[in-house]
C-alpha cells in the first residue's frame, strides 16, 4: 500500500519543528521523492500514531540515501559505528572487572553489572563523554553486552578494548573478553545509500501499513548536525549524490 500526500514547500520564515536546520537557505528547492517506508523504524525514524493522530510521522531532518536499484530514498547508510562484546565466562559470583580503552581504565564493574552500569563506568573515563557509547544486552554474567560507539566515535574504527577479570570471584576460572563484533567505518551499503542525498526536509505522516510515501528532500542548505533526530557526524560523509551542497555547524 503506497500512502503519497502532496507535498509544497512554500515560503518558509521558521523551522519550529527543525531544530536541526541552520539556515533556510536552500529549503525553497526541495525536491519531492518517494520514500521506502520499510527501512525506516517506529521510535528511530518515525514516531506512530495514535487514537488522535493516526498518521505515523517521520521525523524532519532524517539523512538519506537512493536507493540506486529500487530508485526510492532510504535512510543513508554511511559509515558503520563500531560494536564491541564484552563476554564474562567461568560463572563469578563476585568480585568486579575492568575495561581499557585507548589507555583509559575503568574502575571495578560489578560482576553482574546491567547495561546501564557499564556504560556509567565507561563514560566515567576521560576519552569518553555522555552519549558516546549505546550500551546493550547483559546482565552479566550470564548474557555478553554490547558496547556500540556513539557520539564522537561515531562511523570510526576505534580501538577494541581490553579487559582485566583480575578481581572477580567464585565460579571457575572467571574470566572477561572483548570481541569486535561490527568494525566501524565500513560502508553501511552498497546500493547507493551510503552516499549522502540530502535531509527528510519535512515532518511526512503516512498511514500505518504504507509501503511507499511522499517528502521533501533538502540537498542544498545549511544543518545543525549535531540536532538531527539520526546520530550523524559529517567528518564521517566520505560520498554525496552529484548535485548535493550541505554545510554544517
Amino acid at each position: 500500500m503506497n500512502d503519497f500526500q502532496p507535498m509544497t514547500v512554500l515560503n518558509e520564515t521558521a523551522t519550529a519543528d527543525r531544530p536541526w536546520l541552520a539556515s533556510l537557505v536552500g529549503i525553497h528547492d526541495a525536491n519531492t521523492i518517494t520514500l521506502d517506508l520499510t527501512k525506516f523504524v517506529a521510535g528511530v525514524h518515525y514516531e506512530s500514531g495514535n487514537l488522535l493522530q493516526p498518521r505515523n510521522v517521520l521525523k524532519s531532518g532524517i539523512p538519506l540515501g537512493l536507493n540506486d536499484t529500487t530508485g526510492l530514498y532510504e535512510p543513508y547508510a554511511g559509515p558503520t559505528s563500531e560494536a564491541q562484546t564484552v563476554t564474562v565466562t567461568g560463572s563469578p559470583t563476585g568480585g568486579t572487572y575492568t575495561l581499557t580503552f585507548s589507555g583509559q581504565t575503568t574502575a571495578g564493574i560489578p560482576y553482574n553489572a546491567t547495561p546501564a552500569q557499564v556504560r556509567a563506568a565507561l563514560e566515567a573515563l576521560s576519552n569518553v563523554n555522555p552519549g558516546d557509547v549505546v550500551v546493550s544486552g547483559g546482565p552479566h554474567p550470564g548474557t555478553p553486552v554490547i558496547v556500540t560507539f556513539a557520539g564522537q566515535y561515531l562511523g570510526d574504527d576505534v580501538t577494541q578494548m581490553t579487559a582485566s577479570a583480575t578481581n572477580l570471584t567464585g565460579g571457575a576460572s572467571p574470566a572477561v573478553t572483548v570481541t569486535t563484533s561490527t568494525a566501524g567505518g565500513a560502508a553501511g551499503a552498497s546500493n547507493g545509500t551510503q552516499k549522502l542525498a540530502g535531509f527528510l526536509a519535512t515532518e511526512s505522516l503516512f498511514a500505518p501499513g504504507s509501503t511507499k510515501t511522499s517528502g521533501a528532500l533538502l540537498w542544498y542548505g545549511e544543518v545543525f548536525a549535531a540536532k538531527c533526530p539520526i546520530p550523524f557526524d559529517p567528518a564521517n560523509v566520505t560520498a554525496t549524490r552529484p548535485g548535493v551542497s550541505i554545510h554544517y555547524r
